[in-house]
């Protein structure tokens, strides 16, 4: 691999993709021709970053599940972390209360997940946060969905435990975001990029924040290794 160039550890939604959640054609390159490790971190469950991965064509090394779920293929090497039942037990008692999750009766959104439960943004907040305290739990608001997930676990745990199995240092890394669940690996990375509709606690963790947004900031942001 490229010595020259960082490891890269990348979000997915609002990062590699428009508003409107579709992954930006662009991107799909510098991604497939990246000359070190790829990292696609995400707060989605495994399937979703496996299944980009292996569209890509490249190594399947992934953060799911805001750092839940981590796989490196490398190693061959599963770690899950996090009290899923838990998380499961808040949706019940979130059902109790009248309000579904909001992802309809297959709910793609939560049918995968091992470590947390996702609701739909137009779900009330604040019953859920309460629920999920009385757990033990926190909720993320990632700008695309209310995550109900265990405080011990995020992406920069994720990150460590992917450097782990590596034999990498997090401070290798160049990271880029979007969204306050990505500030934990933008603390570890060796440099932090949020992309320019990233929220606030993105913006104020990153080192570096592009004019561009969405797919388009993340060109930005790897810009000065492709030249």
């Amino acid at each position: 691999m490229d010595t020259d160039t960082p490891p890269l550890i990348v979000d997915i939604d609002g990062t590699l993709t428009d508003e409107n959640r579709a992954i930006d054609p662009h991107v799909m390159p510098v991604l497939r021709e990246w000359p070190a490790r790829v990292v696609i971190a995400t707060g989605k469950a495994m399937p979703f970053p496996i299944a980009l991965c292996e569209f890509l064509g490249i190594e399947r090394t992934v953060v799911a599940e805001n750092g839940g779920v981590v796989f490196v293929e490398a190693s061959d090497e599963l770690r899950l972390e996090g009290d899923h039942e838990a998380a499961l037990a808040v949706g019940e008692a979130y059902r109790d209360l009248g309000h579904d999750l909001g992802f309809g009766q297959v709910d793609l959104a939560n049918r995968w997940r091992e470590t947390e439960l996702v609701v739909s943004r137009d779900r009330p907040l604040e019953p859920l946060e309460e629920l999920a305290a009385a757990r033990g739990l926190v909720v993320l608001d990632t700008g695309f969905a209310y995550h109900v997930t265990d405080p011990v676990v995020d992406k920069g745990t994720g990150l460590e435990a992917v450097c782990a199995e590596l034999g990498l240092e997090p401070a290798e890394f160049l990271a880029v975001g979007d969204s306050v669940n990505d500030a934990q690996m933008f603390d570890l990375a060796g440099e932090a990029v949020a992309v320019a509709n990233a929220d606030e606690t993105a913006l104020e963790r990153a080192d570096r924040v592009t004019s561009g947004s969405y797919g388009d900031g993340f060109l930005e942001a790897v810009a000065p290794y492709r030249e």
